[in-house]
């Protein structure tokens, strides 16, 4: 047989090296912001900290769960995490619907399917959706955060392409038995859409918890920064040293902790919560990417 031949061995064989390389340089990063978060603020100042902890301490994520702005930045992202995705969840679903139908269906599918497309490819501008948002009173909100990007036109994409992927005979059977749209919609086509909607999910999740441009535009308050731009603004601050006024304690602590050992806590804690999540979604992910892509 064909895939039992040396040259195929050899070839799989190579293909398993290069796979594994390429997994390495994209976990070495990772690997080492650890070891830093881990070591003496001496180690990192002298550069010796490469894959593994010198001087293990845990004074930089001591410092770190003692800052309430860090804490009150975490809660903020949570929030949008979970509100963020409910909502671009329900919007996509409710656009992919109608626009996977036929256009002997939906008459006006073809338009409306364009009009989307058109704002995926332009927007009105930084300015103009500035004032869009302050002109609806959603400054310094966390629905500014979260309805600017409310359709994400990519994930309707995937969803109707999923949709109209799916067995005609499964609607017709549930209009014969006088479920109308909606019904067909909850009871037919979001159970058997699990991969199409994992893969939205993990997109929109990513995409809520890494934002951090937004909340430096939409909240004047810092105390709102969602956890990605606090973490911008602190990567742009000199000092970590938030007040001239300290106790013996914290003196102490700061003199044990520098800004990259303090950042580098700070990132490893940011990307917890998105692997911890990426395991359960993960069996759907490329089937439903594979599913929902562009059909010809």
């Amino acid at each position: 047989m064909h895939h039992a031949s040396r040259a195929y061995r050899w070839f799989l064989g190579f293909n398993y090296v290069i796979l594994t390389i390429l997994a390495l340089l994209c976990l070495f990063p990772i690997v080492n912001i650890l070891a830093i978060s881990f070591s003496s603020s001496d180690a990192v100042k002298a550069g010796s900290v490469t894959f593994w902890p010198v001087d293990f301490t845990l004074s930089s994520y001591q410092y770190i769960l003692e800052n309430q702005q860090f804490l009150n930045s975490f809660g903020t992202s949570l929030l949008r995490v979970v509100l963020g995705v409910a909502t671009n969840l329900i919007f996509t679903i409710l656009v992919a619907y109608p626009l996977s139908k036929e256009a002997a269906k939906f008459r006006s599918r073809t338009f409306y399917a364009w009009i989307f497309v058109f704002t995926m490819l332009f927007s009105g501008g930084l300015i103009p959706g500035y004032l869009v948002v302050k002109e609806a009173g959603l400054l310094d909100s966390i629905w500014a955060l979260i309805l600017p990007g409310a359709v994400p036109i990519f994930n309707v994409l995937l969803m109707l392409n999923f949709f109209r992927g799916l067995p005609k005979e499964l609607e017709e059977a549930s209009w014969m038995d006088g479920a109308g749209h909606f019904r067909t919609l909850c009871s037919i086509y979001l159970p058997i859409s699990l991969p199409s909607i994992a893969t939205i999910t993990l997109f929109a999740m990513v995409g809520h918890w890494n934002a951090w441009f937004d909340g430096m535009i939409y909240m004047k308050n810092p105390e709102g920064y969602p956890l990605a731009t606090y973490l911008q603004s602190m990567l742009q601050q000199v000092t970590m040293i938030q007040s001239e006024m300290m106790t013996l304690e914290d003196a102490t602590l700061l003199s044990q902790v520098s800004d990259r050992t303090t950042q580098a806590s700070q990132i490893f804690l940011s990307v917890i919560p998105i692997l911890l999540v990426y395991p359960f979604l993960q069996r759907y992910f490329v089937h439903g990417l594979v599913v929902g892509s562009v059909k010809g």
